[in-house]
């Protein structure tokens, strides 16, 4: 906990495990538990990773929260947790049987990356492959696992190379679930570039001139492209990416509120409280009270949290 009450969030960097290829790694989720054990990190708690984790549920159910929304993930689930995001398993993982894939993002290759959407800042929920997309991602997920586990006797780089384009059909069919970030028609070039200077500078800027005149379009061209391909105009998409970690800083740091204002370039406090409070319905300082109210540890293990005494304290 930090000095406020918040949770801390660990940074958790791409680590190959020992004697794992480089740049990808498949766990059930018994040893996710152990692996997060080696490297000292609790795998109840918040984290900020720093790869692409994909997670998928095979039986049972698992609560899960991604950038402050929750969800249960049941069978056939998959989440695409993206470098930068704040998640946290909110179950106990060892009541449940699925798969999580790690991912360096430097693994990919270019063109996997760029059709599946890797560089796309993502706003979905659980992602629900229908049979047919289902029937495909088990398909190609399976042999995934199992050229992790057993392809001890190929030469590394031909190890890698099988995952690797193992990784980039799984990669691509995902991305085409509906709701998934490859799924939009997110392949315009204008809105990609715009994507990414976002990205780089929401912290800078929230101004669309800034923006239009960094890439060379008009204000127009900026709004008309990021409509199509997000469902929002160009201004909203700037302060939807500026909300979202304000949240984060809020919740997961002990910065005040006019010092999380200042990272995120608002020239004063009551600017940020203005903006902050028309987007969310109330001050920062409230909001951080309200998600530390429901987000104090409960019971040492996740399982407890599932018990009968844990449901009745948490529904008075």
């Amino acid at each position: 906990m930090d000095r406020n009450g918040q949770r801390d969030v660990t940074e958790v960097p791409y680590t190959s495990s020992v004697g794992a290829p480089p740049g990808v790694e498949v766990f059930d989720f018994r040893a996710l538990v152990a692996r997060a054990a080696s490297h000292g990190v609790d795998p109840y708690s918040p984290v900020r990773v720093a790869f692409h984790e994909l997670i998928t549920v095979r039986s049972g159910a698992l609560r899960y929260a991604l950038d402050f929304a929750d969800e249960e993930l049941s069978e056939g689930a998959w989440m695409w947790a993206r470098p930068g995001q704040i998640h946290q398993f909110r179950s106990d993982l060892t009541a449940v049987d699925g798969v999580v894939i790690m991912v360096d993002p430097g693994f990919v290759g270019a063109a996997t990356a760029q059709a599946a959407g890797l560089d796309r800042y993502p706003e979905q929920g659980p992602l629900l492959p229908d049979a047919s997309a289902a029937a495909a991602l088990r398909g190609i997920l399976e042999p995934l696992e199992s050229e992790f586990r057993a392809s001890r006797d190929l030469p590394l780089e031909v190890r890698v190379e099988v995952l690797r384009h193992l990784l980039a059909a799984l990669l691509l069919r995902l991305s085409h679930v509906p709701g998934a970030p490859g799924d939009a028609a997110a392949g315009d070039e204008v809105f990609r570039r715009f994507r990414q200077a976002v990205e780089r500078d929401y912290a800078r800027t929230h101004r669309v001139e800034d923006y239009a005149k960094e890439l060379s379009y008009s204000v127009r061209t900026l709004t008309r492209a990021t409509r199509a391909a997000a469902g929002r105009g160009a201004k909203r998409y700037i302060d939807d990416r500026v909300l979202v970690e304000a949240k984060r800083l809020l919740v997961h740091t002990d910065l005040s509120g006019t010092a999380v204002g200042e990272r995120l370039g608002f020239p004063g406090a009551t600017v940020f409280t203005k903006f902050f409070r028309r987007r969310v319905g109330m001050t920062p300082g409230a909001f951080r009270a309200c998600a530390h109210g429901t987000s104090a540890p409960g019971p040492a293990h996740p399982a407890a949290r599932d018990s009968p005494a844990a449901r009745a304290s948490t529904s008075r």
